[in-house]
């Protein structure tokens, strides 16, 4: 029986992470048709428990009805387990989903709703910011809330998935820092569906790991304007009015100065290496 969602997820020493992750999947409504899904975890360079873990869900995902593979790879690299996830996965619905995202259990099901159509069609979830420990963190994550960026539709920061005919859109995943923005930006504005399901997403722990993750994304995005400028035109930026600004001033003004501090630095030392970096 061909399953109706093949969930992909690329994971690198993510083993604190894993339970929580495949149990809140686990726990996810009935999809959409035959209601079954082919879930692929892609251990890759894992020197822990994370495929181990991983493969204790295999019953339990079959007794609901579900399949579960774990593709182990030698080599840490996200874009092959990307690649090897999507040569094994069997639907006409594909989801990518990071290791550190738990997802609410209506949004599998709406997601699979929103791809029915044969045009390609790009959805994501509402993005809700997971509590953090670190009080810089909450105090960043106030003002990050407002930006354009996380203003938009479909951000797909964490979560994000598409038909097959969207997939069509590119061949293998290609090199590059931002896997996600790249995925996102091969859609046009009007082609992206947020449904109204959410899902928890974090941010890294403290100052240190907000500018080492910030960094990466800036380079990330130059990265992609400099390899793919086509695809800049499916940037619907929305504008970052000065009005809008003064409000998340007054509103979070100990959040705007970190931003802002974040902002500064890695402005004045921006990432010369373009690699990926962990911030957690």
């Amino acid at each position: 029986m061909k399953p109706e969602l093949s969930l992909i997820l690329p994971a690198n020493n993510e083993a604190a992470h894993m339970d929580a992750c495949l149990s809140a999947v686990l726990a996810s409504a009935p999809l959409p048709g035959n209601g079954s899904s082919q879930i692929i975890v892609i251990p890759n360079g894992c020197t822990d428990e994370t495929a181990d873990i991983a493969r204790r869900f295999e019953n339990p995902m079959k007794v609901k009805g579900w399949s579960l593979e774990v593709i182990e790879l030698t080599v840490g690299s996200k874009l092959a387990a990307l690649n090897a996830g999507d040569a094994a996965a069997r639907a006409d619905v594909l989801a990518y989903l990071d290791a550190d995202v738990i997802v609410s259990a209506d949004l599998l099901a709406e997601t699979v709703a929103a791809l029915h159509d044969e045009a390609p069609a790009y959805a994501s979830g509402q993005v809700r910011l997971t509590l953090s420990k670190s009080l810089v963190t909450r105090a960043y994550a106030t003002f990050y809330l407002q930006t354009p960026f996380m203003k938009q539709n479909a951000p797909g920061c964490g979560f994000f998935a598409m038909n097959r005919a969207g997939r069509a859109c590119w061949a293998e995943w290609p090199a590059i820092i931002s896997d996600d923005t790249y995925a996102r930006l091969n859609f046009a504005p009007d082609e992206r569906i947020e449904v109204s399901a959410s899902y928890e997403w974090p941010l890294v722990e403290g100052l240190k790991n907000l500018i080492k993750v910030r960094r990466r994304q800036n380079a990330g995005v130059t990265e992609l304007e400099a390899k793919f400028p086509a695809l800049t035109k499916n940037d619907a930026k929305l504008k970052f009015t000065l009005l809008a600004v003064l409000q998340a001033v007054m509103r979070h003004p100990i959040g705007t100065l970190i931003y802002g501090l974040v902002s500064v630095t890695v402005k004045l030392r921006p990432d010369k290496n373009g690699e990926w970096k962990r911030g957690r």
